[in-house]
């Protein structure tokens, strides 16, 4: 595996804290620039906006850029907003930082998947896969801890120093990696853009991409209401809180591991048995919610099908994709924050209808029912297009007598 591959990875580990971070700094956020808890949560929605809209805008600008080009300023403005965030004392400020760096965030993933799995064969295309959304998993269990801490002893801000820091190694590791010029692209002209949005949305892609957001609508729905499921549910102290998104992390970096492996051979099977495994799993969960031996034992292994089934139906994208080498990357990040996005307002919308701290983790089951009969419904659907090809016996015999 091309050591780039890795800087891919360490650049989207100091990326993907930025991202999830804010989960444990909401309330010093909240006191230090005197707005409320919800004002506080919205950095995070910005976030997620930010990601959806931007990782196609991002491609389609920087599609006729050298790749490290583009991933260098992407990092640059990722650093940039980062420092102004911790500097500033004005609320709007901050919120357009968190948008601004989602944008840059966006970018560089989609650029970073393309560019991974370019510079290794077809052999290694999940693995290089796997190593860049790796890093998000790292986050989860190093990063995000972490940045609650530097928050909690030196306040909300160091946290923004640290991911600033932190990306100054990626920037130099991807000026010394990556090839300069086109080095990682083919030399030839681009794919007009008609040609590769006509194979984004064509009958093969459209599916996996929805399945994609509903398997990533799942895991988010049920990881954004974690702590008040463990606290008021399962009846674990809030210590138990941070050790479970580690064990959830944890199991998500097998997950990523494992998936890169088998998901080049066998994606599909790799992808439905994944799916199935969640639906039964979430369900599980929500059952065994009041047992909290049983919970923490599913935390990760959740952790680990939801991150391996993602990092599958990624490679399933960029390989089908083969037609959009600028926007397959990019479609497959907004798939997945889509996802992030809906399955967290899905959660709260149950919530809200007073059905209990369980209600979420149900719906993250029921998502997964969705994404299985979406799965179900397309490869239905290819077999009957198939046989409509296929000529019959009577067919066959009458082209041989002519």
């Amino acid at each position: 595996m091309p050591i780039a591959v890795y800087v891919l990875g360490l650049a989207v580990f100091a990326q993907g804290t930025s991202e999830f971070m804010l989960s444990g700094l909401v309330s010093g956020i909240a006191a230090d620039l005197d707005v409320s808890l919800s004002a506080a949560g919205l950095l995070t929605s910005a976030f997620a906006v930010g990601m959806v809209v931007g990782a196609p805008l991002m491609a389609l600008s920087s599609r006729t850029w050298p790749r490290r080009r583009a991933l260098l300023l992407f990092l640059a403005v990722f650093v940039a907003v980062h420092v102004v965030g911790a500097l500033t004392p004005s609320y709007g400020v901050l919120l357009a930082t968190r948008f601004v760096g989602a944008l840059a965030n966006a970018g560089f993933w989609a650029v970073a998947l393309t560019t991974a799995v370019s510079m290794v064969p077809d052999r290694l295309k999940g693995r290089a896969t796997a190593v860049v959304v790796g890093g998000v998993t790292i986050a989860c269990v190093v990063g995000v801890p972490a940045g609650a801490v530097l928050g909690e002893r030196w306040g909300w801000r160091s946290a923004f120093w640290a991911v600033a820091i932190v990306s100054l190694p990626a920037v130099l590791a991807v000026l010394r990696s990556i090839p300069g010029g086109r080095g990682t692209d083919t030399g030839a002209a681009p794919v007009p853009v008609r040609d590769e949005l006509r194979a984004l949305t064509g009958p093969r892609l459209r599916p996996v991409l929805l399945t994609m957001a509903l398997v990533q609508g799942a895991t988010f729905c049920t990881f954004s209401y974690l702590e008040p499921l463990l606290t008021r549910e399962t009846g674990l102290g809030a210590g138990w809180v941070p050790v479970s998104l580690a064990l959830f992390g944890a199991g998500s970096f097998a997950g990523v591991t494992v998936a890169g492996r088998f998901a080049d051979a066998r994606p599909v099977a790799v992808v439905a048995t994944g799916m199935t495994a969640l639906a039964l799993g979430w369900a599980a969960l929500a059952l065994a919610a009041g047992r909290p031996a049983l919970a923490l034992a599913l935390i990760p292994l959740l952790g680990m099908l939801a991150f391996g089934t993602g990092t599958a139906l990624i490679t399933r994208v960029l390989g089908l994709a083969s037609g959009a080498p600028t926007l397959a990357g990019a479609f497959s990040t907004t798939a997945f924050n889509l996802g992030a996005t809906v399955g967290p307002w899905a959660g709260g919308m149950a919530l809200d209808a007073g059905f209990g701290y369980r209600a979420p983790v149900w719906v993250s089951a029921l998502l997964m029912v969705l994404a299985l009969l979406v799965a179900a419904t397309t490869a239905k659907g290819r077999r009957s297009r198939a046989g409509e090809r296929r000529p019959s016996a009577v067919q066959r015999s009458a082209r041989g007598r002519l």
